[in-house]
């Protein structure tokens, strides 16, 4: 199992074992994360009342990880499951590029947890999976997850519009990126300043 380590975070897959905090604070913070999430199919099954349904969610993250096409993480502070990180839609031959979502607690949020996971992600998928690119978008009113990007310098590429549906509208997305030339430019500053290496 890959287990990657900030300064302050942890960041591993996650597990059957993990569904009760997991589903904790998905309950707890449902009003703070399903804003900004696509909408479940309503003849889905729903991970955080249904075990089964979580369980083959992480399955379904072990098979992306085991052919490279996606890779999931828990996001844990001091031990405490807090929300998560993922890199998604992996395209290999000339693209190399991927896009990273992520959430976290709402009572874990302020304190730069998630921008630290960021380049620890960062640091995995340049120097050992070989990604030449990787994409965050955000909706242009989530000032929370704009402050993650803006407080690593990543670059803006403009909006997006109507992007991705998002609680069932077709929201427009600010587009930042890093490439892999970025991240060997930046990557003493950004592990220096946000993980101690």
């Amino acid at each position: 199992m890959t287990t990657l380590f900030g300064r302050r975070v942890m960041l591993r897959p996650l597990a059957v074992a993990d569904f009760s905090a997991w589903q904790e604070v998905r309950r707890r913070n449902a009003e703070w994360l399903t804003r900004w999430e696509p909408a479940r199919a309503a003849q889905a099954p729903d991970p955080v009342n249904d075990r089964q349904a979580f369980a083959a969610r992480c399955g379904a993250r072990d098979r992306e990880r085991q052919i490279g096409n996606g890779f999931g993480f828990g996001l844990f502070v001091t031990g405490d499951f807090a929300g998560e990180i993922n890199v998604n839609n992996v395209v290999r031959g000339a693209f190399q590029s991927a896009h990273v979502g992520y959430w976290i607690d709402e009572k874990q949020a302020g304190n730069s947890y998630t921008s630290e996971a960021v380049v620890v992600l960062c640091r995995y998928i340049f120097e050992q999976v070989g990604l030449h690119r990787l994409q965050i978008s955000i909706i242009p009113r989530n000032t929370n997850s704009h402050r993650v990007v803006e407080k690593l310098g990543f670059r803006s590429e403009g909006v997006a519009e109507r992007y991705l549906e998002i609680n069932g509208v077709w929201e427009d997305h600010v587009r930042y990126a890093v490439t892999a030339e970025e991240w060997t430019v930046r990557r003493d500053e950004l592990l220096a300043e946000w993980i101690g290496d």
